[in-house]
């Protein structure tokens, strides 16, 4: 069968298309469970044709059903009621792993169906004819159409005042006619509005007979009338009339007051069993008083065979008084000469008081007297007339679809009652629940789904109790049964044995006891070793469990869960990726998960080991092969399919070629990324290594998308922390700064190792793959230029060193766009950290002077203790600190940014163009500018004197950094007229030098001019100037070297251009000349340039 069906080519067909394809072909059987295999593999198929029609095979299994119904209802004639496309919506609601499928989808799949029948293959007209009538009783169709949509004929069966008169004036007006004419009912439902009215003296008339007739043949009436109204009742859905009359015979079978059964009572036990074979599939909730009987049934029974009761394992640990009252009663009767069993119980079982107000548990009385005990053991033995009562577990397996779903749920509610018990918990209705299980396993999907949401749900409350015997026997119990289901084969793309296996997932959460969560890593571990060939979509429950266990708080569940999962990535590896690709995703997150762990290094590093492991596995292709050799790389997405937006097939779990990997390759690359933060330094460094290793290897498998989320979403996070955690943003929070920095002690460990580590191999990396990623440069240079930015000195060092690391690596791979990116980043950094004095130059700003903050506390002293007057002075006191700190961190960030930019123009001279050497001109000749600015403001000057103390800067403040800055300029110039690179124009470049000399020469007289004071100001007719100060002179001498490469540029000049310009410069030389220097070395430079160039031109002149 799989053969011929795995034969289709549904490739692209709509999915109405593909099933009008698919049953043309052949018959379906009558089976219904024949069915439920075709029907399952066709699902299948389609979602290995169409893999992004569907996010899973169980949607289209569901779907496949939800289609042949519509077609039974659109084109069978007997239906008169027909489905409407918001019912078929309806229908067909949370099918999709919960979610909904479009709308739009699904009303089209509406319409056509609608239009264009669905028509099967049959061997002859008759059949056909015979199929026209009832197609899904010919499919055999009934019961599982009834799991999709319940029965709408209910709705008809409530009860209409008007029909009841409309039919009583028929029957009058039929009995004015003179001749009576006999007719035959045609529906059952007129059977209903009798019961109505007669049930109720019925119950009487069988009840208060049974009660106190002794008479064999009366009692015998009484239990068939009670067997037949049951039937008619619970045949017509007539719920509140069919529980009266079941809970009205279960209270005479006297179960619940065993010292009073007699022969009648047996004989309605016997009454009760009998209903539940001939009506089960009508019972509905009355399900649960018939287990009820029985459950009692079963207790009183092993009282009789002198069993302990379950209550001897399972009951909770008694506190000493109650054990030393129990010690007493040790001595036990001996019932039917078959074993000891507990007086406690018996005496329990006597006691239980009416059939409402006892549960199923009940506490012992006391009180006990021989005679009534004597009549417990007879009428004990009076209940082997019974016989077996096993067979109602057993004939679970013939009840129709809907009935086993509610013997399921009303059993559970038996069991729960039992177990509820604190000192005398049962485990019957648990043991048959794992039998029920075992019977119906082979049900069709639909029904077994059914059946476990009801069954899981009961396991998971079991497994949380507070009675630890009973919650590990339900999780055995559990075991046992996906052992067993685990047998079965699951096809590709289901969901089932992940669905089975939930309850495990959800105790192991939520359970507090550290026995369950160690006994359900055992079960797992059990699973995977002896049925690991079967395990298939399974692997997403083991997997969570195991992610859960390595999150635990207790070291040996961390330990032993490792050790299982060492096991499965060393030795079952194939397994897990063998039909579905996205367990490799729950593997790699659970790695990830065991990488954090606490309690051991050894683990966290091993996982990281798995991990490299897993991108191996991951870049060989092997994920998923055995199946992908099946179909075509190139797969067609059909039209309408409700996924159609998706880009890659992830639910699916199938990889159409290896640049479509990004859902199994973000995880394990994710994962390894966040442990960057670790704590642990060795799990830091292990964790960088394995994933810069894993992108240096297997990056070439990577397109340029790939590689682009790989950037923005794995490398570039790592330095979220300094973004966030170090980067005091000024402005939102200005006391963070270095406190923030002291605040944290493993900090300077993260930033000097692991930072500047990561940052290095990001470069590297990038280099490597530069082919490839050279459209990501601006991104890199975006995180490089970030971290010159961030008011942390280290932090700018860290990226300035890696900008250089870049350039010096990858230089010479830059086209001439890609050097103009580098060059507008350097100017973007230059740019943003110039350093900012205006705190002090705002006259609103109210910072005090110095001498305010040295006698500012006379206030405080004459007008008494003012908190909030100190807490505002210690706040301005803290901002002018961190004011302070951040122009020196600029400051010095901007010198190692020059001399950055002139490593990278040294090593790449011959490759600059003359457009991006004036790129850095303008980004150096704005440093020189803003530093000039602020060393000529005479008033901020004073003020940074004032506070010389706290600042501890050199005044001129910023001298260093206008200095080199203004060389640099110098250097890109003339090396501009030296080299002639590509796009260079003389004349620009010739007036950008000329200026920039005739700007330094004019900065430089200003400063020597302003420190000379004439005393013409002060009236007297003489004029002369006063020498310098010893401040001015160290100033200009510091400035010096800077004039005197001047001087030498100007006159490198060309001949022609010299002389044209000479008449600009001589002025500014004659002021050289007159005014008094720092340094005796500009004087003889001019001397050498007045001799060597100047004259010369003078001389032509004359």
């Amino acid at each position: 069968m799989h053969a011929y069906v795995d034969s289709f080519d549904f490739q692209g067909k709509e999915f109405d298309e593909a099933i009008r394809a698919f049953l043309q072909g052949f018959r379906l059987p009558g089976e219904a469970q024949k069915i439920d295999r075709i029907m399952e593999k066709f699902a299948e198929r389609y979602c290995k044709c169409n893999p992004k029609v569907f996010s899973s095979a169980d949607t289209a299994y569901v779907l496949a059903y939800s289609v042949i119904l519509l077609n039974t209802d659109a084109h069978n004639p007997t239906i008169k009621t027909k489905m409407s496309a918001d019912d078929f919506i309806r229908n067909n609601r949370g099918i999709d792993d919960g979610k909904d499928v479009p709308e739009e989808y699904l009303r089209s799949l509406f319409e056509r169906i609608s239009k264009n029948e669905i028509k099967m293959k049959d061997d002859n007209l008759a059949l056909q004819q015979k199929q026209s009538l009832n197609s899904n009783r010919i499919l055999g169709l009934d019961n599982i159409l009834n799991i999709v949509v319940r029965k709408r004929g209910d709705e008809s069966m409530e009860t209409s005042d008007d029909l009841v008169r409309h039919m009583q004036e028929q029957f009058k007006e039929k009995a004015r006619k003179s001749e009576s004419v006999y007719y035959a009912a045609t529906d059952v439902v007129i059977l209903r509005f009798m019961v109505e009215v007669c049930w109720a003296p019925m119950l009487a008339a069988f009840s208060v007979p049974l009660d106190q007739a002794d008479d064999g043949v009366v009692i015998a009436l009484c239990l068939e009338g009670f067997r037949y109204a049951i039937h008619v009742t619970a045949a017509m859905s007539m719920k509140t009339h069919r529980d009266a009359f079941v809970t009205s015979l279960a209270k005479f079978t006297s179960l619940h007051s065993p010292a009073d059964i007699k022969q009648k009572n047996i004989d309605a036990i016997k009454a009760i069993i009998t209903i539940a074979d001939e009506d089960g599939n009508y019972l509905q909730e009355a399900w649960e008083h018939i287990l009820t009987c029985v459950s009692r049934f079963e207790h009183l029974h092993l009282l009789g065979e002198g069993a302990p009761p379950d209550a001897t394992f399972f009951a909770l640990p008694q506190n000493e008084f109650d054990k030393s009252k129990q010690a007493k009663s040790l001595i036990l009767p001996v019932l039917k000469k078959k074993g000891p069993g507990k007086i406690q119980s018996a005496a329990s079982a006597m006691r239980r008081g009416s059939y409402d107000s006892a549960g199923i548990g009940g506490s012992a009385s006391a009180g006990i007297t021989s005679e009534q005990m004597n009549n417990l053991v007879s009428n004990l033995n009076m209940l082997e007339q019974v016989g077996e009562m096993n067979r109602i577990f057993i004939r679970s397996q013939k009840l129709n679809s809907e009935a086993i779903v509610d013997f399921v749920k009303a059993l559970c509610k038996v069991s729960m009652e039992e177990l509820r018990s604190t000192s005398d918990p049962r485990v019957f209705s648990l043991t048959k629940i794992v039998e029920i299980a075992h019977y119906n396993m082979n049900r069709i999907r639909f029904v077994w789904t059914k059946i476990w949401q009801v069954l899981g749900e009961f396991f998971v409350t079991i497994g949380c109790s507070e009675n630890l015997s009973i919650a590990i026997f339900a999780m055995d119990s559990l075991r046992q049964l996906s052992m067993k289901f685990l047998e079965r084969e699951e096809l590709a793309n289901y969901n089932f044995q992940n669905e089975f296996m939930k309850p495990f997932v959800i105790v192991m959460r939520k359970s507090s006891a550290v026995e369950i969560r160690e006994l359900i890593i055992r079960c797992v571990s059990q699973m995977v070793l002896s049925r690991v060939n079967h395990v298939k979509s399974g692997w997403k429950s083991m997997f969570m469990v195991f992610t859960t266990a390595a999150y635990d708080d207790h070291k040996n569940i961390v330990l032993l869960a490792f050790e299982i999962m060492e096991k499965i990535v060393r030795d079952y590896f194939p397994y897990i990726t063998e039909t579905e690709t996205t367990t490799f995703t729950d593997c790699v997150n659970c790695l990830v998960a065991f990488t954090n762990s606490r309690f051991n290094k050894d683990i966290s590093l091993n996982a990281i080991a798995f991990l490299r492991l897993c991108a191996a596995k991951l870049a060989e292709g092997d994920l998923g092969s055995s199946r992908n050799k099946e179909r075509d790389t190139s797969v067609k997405v059909s039209p309408s399919s409700p996924h159609k937006g998706k880009d890659h097939n992830i639910e699916n779990g199938e990889l159409t070629d290896k640049e479509d990997h990004i859902y199994f390759w973000f995880p394990l690359l994710a994962g390894l990324s966040e442990l960057s933060f670790d704590p642990r330094p060795e799990i830091r460094k292990s964790a960088l290594q394995v994933l810069f290793d894993t992108l240096r290897n297997y990056g070439h498998h990577f397109s340029l998308s790939l590689w682009e989320r790989v950037f923005e979403s794995v490398l570039f996070p790592i330095f979220d922390y300094v973004r966030h955690t170090i980067d005091p943003s000024g402005e939102n929070s200005p006391t963070h700064g270095i406190d923030a920095e002291e605040g944290e002690p493993d900090q300077d460990s993260w930033l000097y190792e692991t930072c500047t580590l990561a940052l290095q191999l990001v470069v590297d990396l990038f280099v490597k793959v530069y082919d490839t990623v050279n459209p990501l440069l601006k991104k890199v240079l975006f995180l490089l230029v970030n971290f010159v930015k961030r008011p942390h000195q280290s932090l700018a060092g860290i990226g300035i060193a890696a900008f250089v690391r870049l350039m010096s690596n990858a230089g010479n791979l830059f086209s001439e766009d890609k050097w103009l990116e580098v060059v507008l980043s350097i100017k973007e950094a230059a740019n943003a950290t110039i350093p900012d004095f205006s705190f002090l130059l705002n006259e609103n700003n109210n910072y005090w002077s110095q001498e305010e903050d040295m006698t500012g506390n006379g206030n405080a002293e004459s007008t008494g203790t003012d908190t909030p007057d100190e807490d505002l002075e210690n706040l301005r006191r803290h901002r002018l600190y961190d004011a302070i700190a951040d122009v020196k961190c600029r400051a010095a960030v901007q010198l190692l940014l020059i001399q950055a930019v002139m490593e990278i123009y040294s090593m790449y001279r011959p490759q600059l163009s003359s457009k991006n050497i004036i790129v850095l001109f303008d980004a150096m000749h704005g440093v020189a500018s803003h530093a000039h600015k602020i060393n000529s403001d005479t008033t901020l000057r004073s003020k940074l004197l004032e506070f010389s103390s706290m600042t501890q800067m050199q005044d001129p403040p910023l001298l260093r950094l206008e200095n080199e800055a203004y060389q640099i300029c110098l250097s890109f110039l003339q090396n501009l007229v030296l080299d002639k690179p590509t796009g260079f124009e003389d004349s620009d470049v010739e007036t950008y030098l000329i200026n920039l000399c005739s700007e330094v020469l004019h900065f430089y007289i200003e400063i020597a001019h302003s420190g000379q004071v004439s005393e013409s100001s002060l009236g007297a007719q003489l004029r002369w100037l006063i020498p310098l100060g010893s401040g001015r002179r160290r100033e200009l001498a510091a400035r010096a070297p800077l004039i005197i490469a001047t001087l030498q540029a100007i006159c490198s000049l060309g001949d022609a251009s010299f002389e044209k310009n000479l008449s600009g410069f001589f002025p500014l030389l004659s002021s050289l000349i007159s005014c008094e220097h720092g340094s005796n070395e500009i004087q003889l430079a001019l001397s050498d340039m007045l001799s060597s160039s100047v004259g010369p031109v003078l001389l032509r002149s004359c």
